[in-house]
């Protein structure tokens, strides 16, 4: 059945792990028609969370997509993990909707994960709605939950429903306010709140409002309560039960009628060009223009092989389509072009603006790959997300011996998979590391591996990943000559070094006059420098922050070569490296630690004898409060079991990488000391 883009609703459960987004999907579905049966997270019996890993844990550890009709709307969920672990991966999938549905627990409340995706999906411009899930628990506090909603996220938060009979059903406050009796609160003074809010961003509709003191219906309300979504201007909050269906029915209603289609949410945010050059560019939901559409996710089966879920931003894509991906000459030929519900693929003859859908067997495509139809659009690209980097590693090494190049393959699915999946080889070391968000994450990825691809690996606590760098300037010169029977070889370079700010990483500058050094030699003169940064010049580690001047140096015209120049360089680097203060630097980690408030002497105390500084202590509602610090990432390897046993399993931590600081002078000698053994054998 035809369907235009007006018709679509595309929006993904978002939220803390334990919220059941999971099983209100299923509910959605079931209510909708879309399936025969509801099924049982703890049977793993659902559409959405079909691998075998997800069975076992009772969890979802990727964002799954299905659909469902609601009369004449085509509605798109995705169904995305609740673990801080897994965020990449939730974060990637609220690029392809318009809506972020933040799913709360009614006996938890804001947890790290519901404040995450409510700050993202603002800063990304998305439609925000808040579903209070779990009303019927014998836990359940849905008044106590509100209030914590508008303290954290403002007085724009108001109910569209309300529950009623101990959470057994809602009482809708919007559409047609009903007379049944909420558990708190009062249904007509939530409806002219709602009313109020609304008609604040219309101002003919508020003097129609406020100066004839007419009703308005929930027709004359619709474009303003789009406009007020779009602009953060209100957050609808409404009340469900997914395992009784209570409220489900209204959920749905609301989806249809409220909710924004793609012609009525904020625009994706796509860039053309790269650096300072980028500039914004509008893409707009034509079905009749150049094909746009944006990767949020991709798979990798042994028996499918590579599926690419995208979102068609703009054009009509359909079987048979050229499309091209990012920059790339040559175009892919889209044979097959499917529609998914959970783990089944259905082909579709076309798709619109608005459209999610998935092409298979294109080994070019990758998270955040535009596809495109002209060359146009070659240097379009959607607005980076700033992913959290994973910072929890763990060295990795097949168990049996001449499978270094399958783990190498299994290794680059998961990078193409994952976007919070990071590896490392430390050549120093010989050394691979697999980084990934908390030891959750790591562990499926280490089961993904053995059971789908068949790499098992043992695993040893990884080295710390610290970095060198210089502290002040200073000169370097090397001659290098070589004299054989033949040809010989000859090179000599002077240069200087001289640190930069931070994380600014590395510049190489030529200021050679005269043709001291040919031009066709100073490639190889940074080549030289470029081994030192990578494998280190007093402990071993990567060289960071440093720029190079080379301002002269000495040719000869049949002697000198590029290897010549590769040494000279190289040595040159490393003379004026232990001349301008070299230093071996830490990772400092910045860790956000949720606990109850009790136990945040025992935390700030533990955090103190990790050299960790306390930057904030906030008292959260619910008796708990968030502590913010600055850790070195050496102190905080075995973290995750240490704050269970501080908070008897109640205390949940994040991390990200704040900056990177000298380590302490005994430290760094043990590092040095450690390197010039591990160079002399």
């Amino acid at each position: 059945m035809a369907h235009s883009t007006a018709d679509l609703r595309n929006f993904a459960l978002v939220g803390h792990a334990g919220s059941g987004k999971t099983l209100l999907a299923e509910s959605l579905l079931f209510e909708a028609g879309a399936i025969r049966a509801k099924g049982s997270v703890a049977r793993g019996s659902t559409v959405c969370d079909f691998d075998l890993q997800e069975r076992q844990l009772g969890h979802s550890l990727d964002a799954a997509i299905v659909h469902f009709r609601l009369g004449d709307c085509r509605v798109n969920l995705i169904d995305t993990p609740g673990y801080p672990d897994f965020l990449g991966r939730s974060l990637a999938a609220l690029e392809a909707v318009d809506t972020a549905a933040v799913v709360v627990n009614a006996a938890a409340g804001v947890e790290p994960m519901t404040q995450r995706m409510m700050d993202f999906a603002r800063d990304r411009g998305l439609a925000r709605l808040l579903v209070v899930n779990k009303i019927d628990s014998r836990d359940a506090q849905p008044e106590r939950v509100l209030a914590e909603l508008r303290e954290a996220f403002g007085r724009e938060c108001l109910p569209l429903n309300l529950p009623c009979e101990n959470g057994g059903s809602v009482v809708d406050c919007f559409f047609k306010p009903g007379a049944a009796r909420p558990d708190f609160s009062d249904v007509a003074a939530a409806h002219t709140e709602l009313i109020d809010q609304v008609v604040e961003v219309d101002e003919a509709l508020m003097a129609l409002y406020l100066e004839q003191g007419e009703e308005l219906s929930p027709e004359q309300l619709h474009d303003p309560f789009e406009q007020a979504l779009r602009e953060g201007h209100l957050v609808p909050v409404c009340f469900v039960s997914a395992e009784t269906g209570a409220g489900v029915a209204q959920l749905l209603e609301i989806i249809a009628r409220l909710l924004p289609n793609p012609l009525e949410g904020n625009p994706p945010p796509f860039i053309k060009g790269e650096g300072a050059s980028a500039e914004r560019v509008r893409v707009t939901p034509d079905p009749d223009k150049h094909v746009i559409a944006h990767v949020f996710k991709v798979s990798i089966d042994p028996f499918v092989g590579k599926l690419g879920c995208f979102r068609v931003h703009q054009g009509t894509v359909a079987a048979g389509s050229q499309l091209f991906v990012g920059d790339a000459r040559k175009p892919f030929k889209v044979a097959h072009l499917y529609r998914l519900q959970g783990k089944e693929h259905t082909e579709v003859p076309v798709a619109i603006p608005g459209d999610i859908c998935a092409v298979a067997k294109v080994d070019e495509l990758h998270v955040d790959a535009v596809l495109h139809d002209s060359h146009d659009e070659d240097h379009f690209h959607l607005q980076p997300i700033a992913y959290p980097p994973a910072m929890a590693g763990v060295a990795i090494e097949p168990e049996r011996r001449g499978e270094e190049q399958k783990l190498s393959d299994a290794l680059h699915k998961l990078l193409a998979e994952d976007p919070s999946v990071r590896v490392e080889h430390h050549p120093s070391l010989n050394e691979t590391v697999l980084y990934g968000m908390g030891e959750l994450h790591l562990k499926v990825l280490l089961e993904r591996m053995g059971e789908r691809y068949g790499v098992r690996c043992t695993t040893h606590p990884p080295s710390i990943p610290y970095r060198e760098t210089i502290t002040r300037p200073a000169e370097g010169h090397h001659r290098h000559k070589k004299q054989t029977g033949g040809a010989g070889q000859f090179g000599e370079v002077y240069l200087r070094v001289e640190p930069l700010e931070r994380g600014r990483g590395f510049e190489f500058v030529d200021e050679v006059v005269g043709g001291a050094i040919p031009s066709q030699y100073i490639p190889a003169v940074e080549k030289g420098v470029r081994q030192v940064l990578a494998e280190g010049a007093i402990a071993g580690f990567p060289l960071q922050d440093v720029r190079v001047i080379v301002h002269d140096g000495k040719h000869h015209p049949v002697d000198s070569k590029e290897v010549a120049f590769v040494t000279a360089g190289r040595r040159a680097f490393l003379n004026a490296v232990k001349q301008a203060g070299p230093i071996v630097l830490e990772p400092v980690v910045r860790i956000e630690v949720t606990a109850p408030s009790a136990a945040t002497g025992d935390i700030t105390g533990d955090l103190a004898t990790r050299r960790g500084r306390v930057s904030s202590n906030n008292t959260l509602a619910g008796q708990r409060a968030r502590i913010s610090a600055l850790v070195p990432l050496a102190e905080i390897g075995d973290y995750q079991s240490r704050l269970k046993s501080l908070t008897g399993g109640e205390g949940t931590f994040t991390m990200d990488l704040s900056h990177y600081d000298p380590v302490p002078p005994r430290k760094q000698q043990e590092l040095t000391q450690a390197w010039r053994r591990v160079e002399e054998e």
